[in-house]
């Protein structure tokens, strides 16, 4: 078996465990850890979703320690993702997060989480519309943090206002938008044209057809597509329901994970070897591009936040 190598910018957990959760172990990190490297990954980002500070804050400390007791931290989590609170409430982008613990972006609030913690908070994902955003932007860009849109209502305007002040990621685009959009200005026809921004995908087929992710490869282009999981504790684990972020998902016979109870999408089942393997299948890049997309490409984006952060890439004993 080749040597682990790919890059998950968003994986909120991973075969049964749940990133999310306050009472995460050394040992169920581990767990997971070494499920996503038997699956190729050697570098990932354990995701935050959207909560409370004060829930957000204990989730941190929780997922700082176990990285710290690991036996597979060191090497393979340089830091954190922090998707929300800071994202639009509107029905349609929200997703799965909850609305009514979503906050304006306030850097004072990242300052906060981070401080304790032995590792960086590398990425931000943010809705640049939401009052204050273009200025936690700038100080997180300050800070050498690499800063996403996701989950956002933008206009075309409030987009390109974003990657001046240093935004330079689409946090999965294609989903968490709200099903009737205008014909062209666009959060998301916005994000493609703005050179500036790469954008990640969730290549699964479910959450982007394979049609669709054809055309949005296509006007974001090789160099500037991102592969990411959007995993859960369904990921590498069987049917059947788990938690994440403190809500129930059913992970169904179909490879969906949903809220349970609802159709609403709640992360994947993913695992990012298999992205790779259903670009190529698809047709829609050749083994060297759909690698290039979860490895050379996100690692790019990474590395210069880890280095500002005062660590190396690789990881030590990455790969």
């Amino acid at each position: 078996m080749p040597p682990p190598r790919l890059v998950d910018l968003q994986v909120n957990g991973y075969a049964g465990v749940d990133f999310n959760d306050a009472a995460l172990t050394a040992a169920g990190l581990d767990h997971a850890l070494a499920a996503m490297r038997t699956d190729g990954v050697a570098v990932c980002l354990p995701t935050l979703i959207t909560a409370p500070g004060d829930v957000l804050a204990a989730r941190f400390a929780a997922l700082d320690r176990a990285v710290a007791a690991s036996a597979l931290g060191r090497s393979m989590v340089p830091g954190y993702h922090l998707e929300g609170p800071f994202l639009s409430p509107e029905p349609g982008y929200a997703g799965c997060h909850p609305p009514d613990a979503m906050v304006p972006p306030d850097p004072a609030l990242v300052a906060r989480l981070e401080a304790p913690l032995g590792r960086p908070i590398l990425l931000i994902t943010l809705a640049p519309e939401r009052p204050g955003a273009i200025q936690l932007i700038g100080w997180a860009r300050a800070r050498g943090k690499l800063v996403a849109i996701g989950h956002s209502a933008a206009t075309p305007g409030q987009i390109v206002a974003a990657a001046d002040a240093g935004a330079r990621l689409s946090t999965h685009l294609g989903n968490a938008l709200f099903h009737t959009q205008p014909k062209f200005a666009n959060p998301m026809l916005a994000q493609l044209a703005e050179d500036r921004l790469s954008a990640s995908f969730i290549a699964d087929g479910r959450h982007i057809p394979p049609f669709a992710l054809k055309v949005l490869l296509r006007a974001k282009g090789a160099a500037r597509s991102i592969l990411v999981s959007d995993a859960t504790a369904a990921a590498a684990a069987p049917p059947g329901r788990y938690r994440f972020a403190g809500m129930a998902i059913a992970h169904g016979e179909d490879g969906i994970v949903r809220l349970d109870g609802t159709d609403t999408l709640a992360g994947s089942s993913l695992r990012l070897g298999q992205a790779v393997r259903n670009l190529v299948t698809w047709g829609l890049a050749s083994t060297a591009e759909a690698e290039r997309m979860a490895v050379d490409n996100p690692a790019a984006l990474l590395a210069p936040a880890v280095a500002a952060h005062g660590g190396c890439w690789p990881p030590a004993d990455a790969g």
